[in-house]
């Protein structure tokens, strides 16, 4: 679009709200420069709206692509790496159970899930997975072969070598989510989601001073602690959730992987407690 084209949609007040100091530079920034539009809380963007998102949408499509067929080969990739192993002497350590009538599968939960996870399949609930990165976190999970049990010693995710990047990603989409869909909640909720996710209240010495806890098995050798603290709007508190991971949890799972396992965990209590409202 033309920069005459644009300022026929603003208020032409030049009001300076968009960050410009008139309509018309603002008009030239979006015409000429790609600025944003919707900076304009006045502009008028009917019958634009398709043009507009179009070629961001086939940009975010593009990317998607792309991004799926990474994890699509990513996920053959650990197919290749699992198919060697003997899951009849890696399903103890990793918490899983084996037959002998079927030496290539093992059995296990996630996230209240059963999953029979194959050397060229996985199905959850008997369902195909749909996600990718879910065969990612599985498959990475069997290639450990186990380690360390668990032994609740509770860190944060700052505590574990090489997670300065991760500290903010957990925060976002995991943390920072439980926290805004807890808040305001009755506070009995997560004690009674927990048989849903297989989980239990945590450990008091922990929680003595959130308003709940919960404590789940996401993996069954990677439980996963949740702490919450309500908003206390008198004294200035935001809502607050912390994960904690047990001390050996990097025995299980790379980092990456262990921030998605938090970041499904997140996703499936959300969907749990607005199904419960």
């Amino acid at each position: 679009m033309k920069p005459l084209e644009i300022i026929q949609r603003t208020p032409k007040t030049n009001c300076g709200e968009c960050g410009h100091p008139t309509c018309l530079a603002f008009a030239a920034a979006v015409a000429n420069t790609g600025a944003d539009i919707t900076l304009c809380p006045y502009i008028d963007l009917q019958g634009l709206e398709a043009s507009i998102s179009s070629p961001l949408r086939d940009l975010e499509n593009l990317a998607g692509q792309v991004a799926q067929e990474h994890d699509l080969a990513l996920v053959q990739h650990l197919q290749k790496k699992v198919s060697p192993l003997d899951f009849g002497s890696i399903a103890s350590p990793l918490g899983a159970k084996w037959n002998r009538d079927n030496p290539d599968i093992l059995y296990l939960r996630y996230l209240g899930q059963d999953v029979i996870l194959g050397k060229t399949e996985i199905r959850i609930d008997n369902d195909a997975v749909v996600d990718p990165r879910d065969q990612i976190l599985l498959y990475n999970y069997v290639h450990s072969c186990g380690g360390r049990k668990p032994d609740n010693t509770w860190i944060g995710m700052e505590s574990l070598p090489n997670s300065i990047s991760k500290v903010k990603t957990l925060a976002t989409y995991c943390e920072q989510k439980i926290a805004e869909h807890l808040t305001g909640k009755p506070h009995h909720i997560l004690k009674d989601l927990a048989g849903l996710l297989d989980g239990y209240e945590g450990p008091p010495d922990l929680s003595s001073s959130a308003t709940s806890s919960l404590l789940v098995p996401v993996l069954p050798m990677v439980p996963q602690y949740l702490l919450f603290w309500e908003e206390e709007p008198e004294d200035g508190f935001a809502p607050k959730a912390k994960v904690l991971f047990d001390r050996h949890v990097l025995d299980f799972l790379d980092l990456e992987s262990l921030v998605f396992s938090a970041e499904r965990y997140a996703e499936k209590l959300v969907q749990l407690i607005n199904n419960s409202m």
